[in-house]
């Protein structure tokens, strides 16, 4: 695999620095909401965005969506359209005075679709279509009255990846407990973003500029003043949060967010229904991990995604396409061609897979009798060191759904 490929790679394993380090560039505008692409206007309180999660104003967004609100107690919602009652159970929130509700939920329960435009910073909610899903990546293990569903996830998308296809959403409607990578609706709070700098930052007075050549530097500089931004922008930051915010803000600008990840969907839904939500890894240790790389690895990786800067793109929407379509083999490849760097493949997949699938273990043979929703970076599946390898060798059986 090319180097450069890495850095959109780890859009598919490694959730944290995406979330982590990317706000430290740079605070969002206001979400505005469509309804069937009319505008609707707030005349007061407006959307906002609340650790990752869109949340509207509840009684105007039911009133623009023809919904009459009848009651709102202890998180239920009580609302009439037209003829048919809707109940809903849903996080709220209370800003100066007004209830705050996540658009996802009161959307998709007034029957819309919920969408999001990351060029207009637009929620788009459309009457619902037939249209089938994408496949993605989803296989099932039973052991001893539990059942666990593997879901492969891509930590950034847009909304052509929505709606998921039944069988997502019957097993996660099904789920007593859900398993992420780490739970990314926490990724704005203060600890997380002091965790980025105490990690991400030099400490010692130093500079992006004092650890890598003056080659590299120069081109961090050029890439950052070509997309608007001053040169130095990056200088208090170590080459491997340099590498992954530039990959990062280049999948944005293509349209890929990580609020419209498959993992934070579905942490909002948990959000929402209250159920459990398990962290199979921890901000520190993905930050570390990071941390960790050699200097040499650090700075290859730099160069690599600063010198197919304005080609990755394409790698992304190729990304986006191969999780749409469910192609295994396509995602074998990808995954099959990092075991050409060393360091790198054993800090990102092996290390980590076996963490993985001993938490997964762990649950298979819990006394829980329960259903777990597992979603994690798809690249961590498949493969002679891949999550589905382990639990087989482990004497499971795996399905793929």
């Amino acid at each position: 695999m090319k180097n450069w490929k890495k850095s959109l790679l780890a859009l598919m394993i490694s959730a944290g620095m995406l979330m982590a380090a990317a706000p430290a560039m740079a605070a969002p505008q206001t979400p505005a909401l469509k309804v069937n692409d009319e505008n609707i206007g707030f005349a007061s309180s407006a959307p906002i965005i609340d650790q990752g999660v869109t949340m509207v104003p509840l009684r105007s967004t039911l009133q623009a969506l023809n919904v009459k609100l009848t009651d709102v107690k202890d998180g239920t919602i009580h609302a009439v359209a037209g003829d048919r009652k809707i109940t809903l159970s849903s996080k709220t929130k209370l800003i100066n005075g007004v209830t705050y509700v996540p658009v996802r939920t009161v959307g998709e329960a007034a029957g819309y679709e919920v969408y999001w435009d990351q060029s207009t910073r637009t929620v788009l909610l459309l009457s619902k279509t037939t249209q089938a899903g994408a496949r993605g990546f989803m296989w099932e293990v039973k052991h001893s009255g539990n059942t666990v569903y593997l879901v492969g996830s891509m930590h950034i998308a847009d909304d052509s990846f929505y709606p998921l296809r039944a069988e997502f959403e019957q097993a996660f409607a099904e789920a007593d407990y859900l398993g992420v990578e780490i739970d990314l609706s926490k990724a704005a709070d203060k600890e997380q973003q002091q965790l980025i700098m105490n990690i991400g930052m030099y400490q010692d007075g130093t500079t992006l500029k004092d650890h890598v050549s003056k080659e590299t530097y120069a081109k961090v500089e050029e890439i950052l003043k070509k997309n608007g931004m001053k040169p130095d922008a990056l200088d208090a930051f170590k080459p491997w949060v340099a590498e992954t915010t530039l990959g990062s803000l280049k999948a944005i600008k293509a349209g890929y967010e990580a609020t419209e990840g498959i993992d934070l969907y579905f942490i909002q839904k948990a959000m929402e229904r209250k159920i459990p939500v398990l962290e199979l890894e921890s901000y520190e240790s993905q930050l570390s991990m990071f941390d960790h790389f050699s200097k040499e690895l650090q700075e290859k990786n730099l160069n690599a995604a600063l010198d197919n800067f304005d080609v990755l793109n394409d790698t992304v929407d190729n990304m986006a396409d191969m999780w749409k379509q469910g192609d295994d083999k396509a995602l074998l490849e990808l995954t099959n061609s990092m075991a050409g760097d060393a360091e790198y493949n054993k800090a990102m997949l092996i290390d980590r897979n076996i963490g993985m699938a001993d938490k997964i273990d762990g649950y298979l043979k819990s006394d829980k009798k329960a259903e777990y929703f597992i979603v994690v970076g798809a690249a961590h599946y498949l493969g002679e060191h891949g999550v589905i390898k382990l639990l087989e060798d482990k004497g499971y059986t795996v399905e793929r759904k």
